[in-house]
């Protein structure tokens, strides 16, 4: 049968394993990146963000292949709200959740009320079948495209999955709601398999995914920093140290051997998801560690010789001003190698987009106007904090980065955008809510 992937703008780990399954199935499988199918083939779109279920180009495409008489199957972490990907894209149907073995049994059989982990229309009316049980963690190699080398993810071809699951609550994250709080590590022959794979269709660097890599063969809430370690310089001995990174990391799944393999088997980097630089909005975000363990692991990272990253989040509902600016010391006291500002986004089943259903309007800094500083660039306040926050970072790194007018630029640009895309994905989800 022959199929076609598309896993829009980039190759996504997850689009080249459900490629790498179907083939193995027997299936002739095509990996795209870009809104278009043959005709005579299925199309199985597996798509990562709410802003995939609004694209004007992806709607027309579910359409016009049905026109057609092709199928159209959706999976991705979108399906943690089949109902929205239903109503929105109108598909036969969406593979809910891990869907490696659903979707061989969906291509092969069709829709189905008895098959699990899949949703339809029935009538115009949802229909979510009982949910299929955690895939298996061990599975054939991803279908991987020859052009894998092209595409750059924070400076990788490609995120590869090493284990699921994660052991942290935050409440704006998809990762414990789809795959669980338990660990499930793959086999280490397995991934350096993969890796070898990787390599040889031309990937320059790889990124170790999953969550928090350092989790990598923990079990029953205990951390195994020599699996962690061995699975780095496995990686490294194919790809080369500087071809691997494990970046994001929880502050508080850190030990010095585990630092040490960061510096010897990788590009050196450690990605921090920080958030905030208030106590009162990490209980909010349940992000489950404190201002403390942050400024802890940053200082045992330069201990070790390690460059630093940070993520922060603005805008977060109940966030007020004086929590923005202890965000703002933070990050002076800190001086990160590099800063990574978000607006809060509400992504579908989590915990955050139940608060911003629950948030009025006038309440939401995705919607309040900014009435201080920026108020002339007409920002929301959760724009004016993204945007503010990129500058201030600028001024506190080791190497000193001007706000150049281009700079300025950039940032005003990239603030405005997170905005109209959260404003219309509160919209969506508000919709929903309401239905």
């Amino acid at each position: 049968m022959e199929i076609t992937i598309l896993s829009p703008g980039i190759y996504t780990y997850g689009a080249m394993l459900i490629g790498g399954v179907l083939r193995d199935a027997g299936h002739r499988v095509t990996l795209t990146r870009t809104p278009a199918a043959p005709a005579d083939s299925i199309l199985l779109m597996s798509l990562f963000s709410t802003q995939h279920l609004l694209d004007p180009a992806i709607r027309d495409l579910v359409r016009t292949h049905r026109e057609r008489g092709g199928l159209v199957y959706v999976g991705g972490p979108v399906s943690a709200a089949p109902e929205m990907v239903l109503g929105e894209l109108r598909p036969d149907a969406v593979v809910v959740g891990e869907g490696e073995e659903t979707v061989v049994r969906l291509v092969g059989e069709g829709v189905s009320d008895t098959l699990p982990g899949i949703a339809y229309l029935d009538a115009g009316r949802p229909v979510v079948t009982l949910p299929a049980p955690p895939a298996p963690i061990d599975r054939p190699l991803p279908l991987i495209p020859d052009d894998i080398g092209d595409q750059s993810i924070r400076g990788a071809s490609a995120y590869i999955e090493t284990h699921r699951g994660c052991i942290g609550g935050c409440t704006f994250c998809q990762v414990p709601r789809f795959f669980g709080r338990a660990i499930r590590s793959r086999p280490l022959e397995s991934v350096i398999e993969e890796v070898k794979a990787f390599s040889a269709h031309g990937a320059t660097r790889l990124s170790v995914s999953g969550g928090t890599g350092s989790l990598y063969g923990s079990s029953n809430g205990e951390m195994n920093p020599e699996a962690f370690i061995e699975l780095l310089r496995g990686m490294a001995e194919v790809m080369g140290p500087k071809n691997v990174s494990s970046p994001d990391i929880r502050v508080d799944c850190i030990t010095d051997e585990i630092l040490d393999a960061i510096r010897q088997y990788t590009i050196g980097w450690v990605f921090f998801g920080i958030e905030s630089g208030s106590k009162r909005v990490l209980r909010l975000m349940g992000k489950g560690a404190t201002v403390r363990q942050v400024e802890e692991a940053v200082e045992r990272c330069r201990e070790h010789d390690l460059r630093v990253a940070g993520s922060f989040i603005v805008g977060y509902p109940g966030e007020t001003e004086r929590d923005y600016e202890a965000t703002k010391d933070l990050i002076a006291a800190l001086s990160l190698d590099d800063v990574f500002v978000s607006s809060a986004e509400p992504i579908p089943a989590t915990p955050l987009a139940d608060l911003v259903v629950r948030t009025p309007r006038d309440k939401n800094p995705a919607f309040v106007p900014h009435t201080g500083e920026y108020r002339a660039l007409n920002l929301t306040e959760s724009e004016a904090r993204c945007f503010d926050l990129m500058m201030h970072a600028d001024l506190f790194r080791p190497q000193l980065r001007l706000v150049t007018d281009e700079v300025y630029n950039v940032y005003l640009a990239e603030a405005r955008k997170q905005g109209r895309d959260i404003r219309a994905a509160t919209e969506l989800i508000l919709r929903y809510a309401r239905a």
